[in-house]
C-alpha cells in the first residue's frame, strides 16, 4: 500500500468546505460548557490531505516543484512580478530587511501595535525599530505620528495591515516621499485590497505568514511579494544558503526553504481564499449587527471606504472610561466557552527586549488599545448559529461586568 494511500485512509474528514456544512458548536451550556468556539480554527479539509498526499507519492518531499507552482500561483493572485515561499513569516520579515541592506542602527519604522516580529526581525540584524502610533480607526500605522518620526535615519517604513485592514498606503508613501523602501506586512491580511488592489501589491516588497491561525495556512510558512527582479533574486539567494549553483555560495545565507508539502497545503488554501474571506466578512457583519447596541460602551470595528477588511479578528474596544472591564470580560467570555484573546497587551515600545528605545508618551493610541482591546473569534468555520452565540455571549458580560 502506498504511502498516500495510508494518509488518505488516516484521514476521516467531511467533504471539502463550504459555508452550509460549518459545523454547528451551538450546544454550550451557558455558565459551564463542556466545549469551546476557538478564536481560530483553520478551514482544512479533505483538499488538503489529497495534496499532502499527492506530494508524499511523489516522493519530492523538499524544496521542489510544488513550491514553484504555488509561488507562481500566489504573485498571479496578489498581481506582482515575484513570490517567494519561505519557512515563515518571521523569516520573510528577516529576509526582506537583509536584502534590503538594512544593518547596523538603521532605523525601521514599524507600529507599536502588532506582533513582535515586525521589530525584532530588524533587531536581529542590529537595525533600530522607531515606533509609530496607531490609528484608532483603523489600528494601522497612523501617517500623522510617521511624520512626526521620519527624521529619524529611518532606512525602511513596515506598514502592518492588522487585523485584515489594510493601511492607508497612499498617504503613508506622501509622508515618506523619497526613495526610502516600504514593505507591507501582510501576515494577517491575505486577499485584503486597498482602493481595489490587492495587499502585497502596493510597496517594494510585502511579507504574507502562513501560520496556522492565519487567513490561509500551510501550518507553517511564509512569503515575500515583489515587483523588483533584484530583490527577487537576493531573496531567493539568501533563503538557499547564498547558493548561485550547487556548492558554491556567493553570500551568507541560510535554509529558508518552504517545503513541497507544506505549499500543496498552501495551494489549495489559496483556491479557497476569496471564499473563506468571504465568510468572514459575513461573520464580522453578523456580529456588528448584533452588537451595536453596545455602542455605547465599546467601539466595533470599521471598514475604510477604500478598504476590503479580510477579519483576521473581531476587535472590540471597551470606551476607556470602561478598561477596568476588560479582564473580567475576558474571564467571563472563556467561562461561557468562547475562546478570545487581546491583541497586544503590552505594545512593542513597552516590551522588555526594546526598553528604553522609544520616548515616553510616544504611542497614547496603541497603549489605549493595549489597555481596552478584546478580540473575538471572526473565522470561517463559525456556523451563524455560533456567531449568534458569540455575540449574546459578549453582551451578557458586559451587562455583568461594565457598570453603565
Amino acid at each position: 500500500m502506498g504511502l498516500g494511500r495510508i494518509a488518505r485512509d488516516l484521514w476521516r474528514s467531511p467533504a471539502p468546505f463550504h459555508s452550509s456544512l460549518i459545523p454547528s458548536r451551538f450546544s454550550h451550556v451557558r455558565g459551564g460548557c463542556s466545549s469551546l468556539i476557538k478564536l481560530f480554527e483553520p478551514a482544512v479539509g479533505r483538499e488538503e490531505i489529497e495534496a499532502v498526499a499527492r506530494v508524499i507519492e511523489s516522493r519530492w518531499l523538499a524544496h521542489g516543484p510544488e513550491v514553484e507552482e504555488f509561488e507562481k500561483e500566489f504573485a498571479r493572485y496578489v498581481g506582482v512580478r515575484h513570490s517567494i515561499a519561505v519557512s515563515n513569516g518571521t523569516v520573510a520579515l528577516y529576509l526582506v530587511y537583509r536584502a534590503l541592506g538594512i544593518g547596523q542602527g538603521d532605523g525601521v519604522a514599524v507600529p507599536a501595535l502588532t506582533f513582535v516580529a515586525t521589530a525584532s526581525a530588524a533587531a536581529m540584524l542590529g537595525a533600530r525599530p522607531v515606533f509609530v502610533d496607531v490609528d484608532l480607526e483603523t489600528y494601522t500605522m497612523d501617517p500623522d505620528s510617521l511624520a512626526e518620526n521620519m527624521g529619524r535615519d529611518i532606512k525602511v517604513v513596515v506598514p502592518v495591515h492588522l487585523f485584515g485592514h489594510p493601511a492607508d498606503m497612499d498617504t503613508i508613501r506622501r509622508v515618506v516621499r523619497d526613495e526610502t523602501p516600504i514593505v507591507e506586512d501582510a501576515a494577517q491580511a491575505h486577499g485584503a485590497r486597498y482602493k481595489g488592489r490587492r495587499v502585497g501589491s502596493l510597496a517594494t516588497a510585502a511579507i504574507f505568514s502562513l501560520y496556522a491561525t492565519k487567513n490561509m495556512t500551510s501550518g507553517e510558512g511564509g512569503v515575500v511579494t515583489t515587483d523588483s527582479d533584484e530583490l527577487a533574486g537576493k531573496l531567493r539567494l539568501l533563503r538557499n544558503h547564498g547558493q548561485t549553483r550547487k556548492y558554491y555560495h556567493e553570500v551568507l545565507g541560510g535554509n529558508f526553504r518552504m517545503s513541497s508539502i507544506q505549499a500543496a497545503i498552501a495551494r489549495v488554501q489559496l483556491r479557497k481564499l476569496d471564499m473563506l474571506n468571504e465568510r468572514r466578512r459575513r461573520v464580522a457583519r453578523m456580529l456588528t449587527d448584533m452588537l451595536s447596541e453596545l455602542r455605547d460602551v465599546v467601539v466595533l470595528p470599521r471598514e475604510a471606504p477604500w478598504a476590503y477588511h479580510v477579519y483576521h479578528l473581531y476587535p472590540v474596544r471597551l470606551r476607556e472610561e470602561h478598561a477596568g472591564s476588560r479582564d473580567p470580560i475576558v474571564e467571563c467570555m472563556r467561562r461561557r466557552g468562547v475562546e478570545v484573546a487581546v491583541h497586544y497587551p503590552v505594545p512593542l515600545h513597552r516590551q522588555p527586549i526594546f526598553r528604553g528605545s522609544a520616548r515616553e508618551g510616544c504611542c497614547p493610541n496603541a497603549e489605549l488599545v493595549a489597555r481596552t482591546e478584546i478580540s473575538l473569534p471572526c473565522h470561517p468555520m463559525l456556523s451563524d448559529r455560533d456567531a449568534e452565540y458569540v455575540a449574546e455571549a459578549f453582551k451578557e458580560c458586559v451587562s455583568e461586568c461594565v457598570r453603565r
